[in-house]
């Protein structure tokens, strides 16, 4: 199993009152699964998100990633994890302004340690796959919001990492565009990424081929549809 979570819990102290942001999750995730976190705010599932992505530490509860125990892990391990097992795609996109859509891509390859002309190969061979190979030299302001998040994903997979995590990934953008992204999605996923993105809306997570929806910081349901990784026949 890709991800196994028993029994998370996240809780933020907030002078005397305690916040239980995640109050016993489990949660186990296959590799090639496409899974889709959905709850309103509040709901939890941008703390788990931040759990899965090895960004923040449960209070208490086991997190095994990969074969790892990363819930024990300190900070420095978890960052080596971070660049190592998981690509990150946000709503803001996060991209480097005054850099090209090339050395946006090659970010993560520097973090860790890859050679000059094995970054540019990657990170050209990771901007073909989401079909902007023509954009390389460009920069952010130079590429519509579209252009912009596919950088993102490219940056996300340049390391081949064990799980692509989005973030409301179509948030910034129009619906034309949020189904150009998610088209690419569906294409990632159907060519063996595992996928877990993190939305509010119905529309963005029918492309998945799981819904797991989340409220008060609990799982409320763990939906698979007919064909996804794990289904019952």
């Amino acid at each position: 199993m890709l991800i196994s979570i028993r029994a998370l819990r996240k809780i933020y102290s907030m002078g005397e009152v305690e916040v239980r942001a995640l109050d016993g999750v489990d949660l186990e995730v296959a590799a090639g699964e496409y899974v889709a976190i959905m709850g309103p705010s509040g709901s939890g599932k941008s703390t788990l998100m931040n759990l899965i992505g090895c960004l923040d530490t449960p209070s208490t509860g086991e997190y095994v990633l990969n074969g790892q125990r990363v819930s024990e892990l300190d900070d420095t391990e978890l960052a080596a994890i971070r660049n190592r097992e998981i690509g990150f795609v946000f709503q803001t996109f996060n991209l480097l302004p005054r850099a090209t859509a090339l050395a946006n891509v090659e970010l993560p390859l520097i973090y860790a340690r890859v050679s000059a002309s094995e970054r540019h190969r990657r990170a050209r061979e990771a901007l073909v796959k989401v079909g902007l190979g023509d954009r390389a030299r460009h920069q952010p302001n130079e590429l519509s919001g579209g252009q912009r998040q596919r950088v993102a994903v490219a940056r996300a997979l340049v390391n081949n990492p064990s799980i692509l995590l989005a973030d409301e990934p179509t948030g910034n953008l129009d619906s034309r565009t949020s189904k150009e992204i998610m088209d690419l999605f569906d294409r990632l996923n159907e060519a063996g990424n595992t996928l877990v993105v993190v939305t509010h809306e119905e529309d963005i997570a029918a492309h998945a081929r799981r819904v797991v929806r989340m409220l008060d910081g609990r799982v409320l349901a763990d939906e698979r549809r007919p064909g996804a990784v794990g289904a019952e026949p």
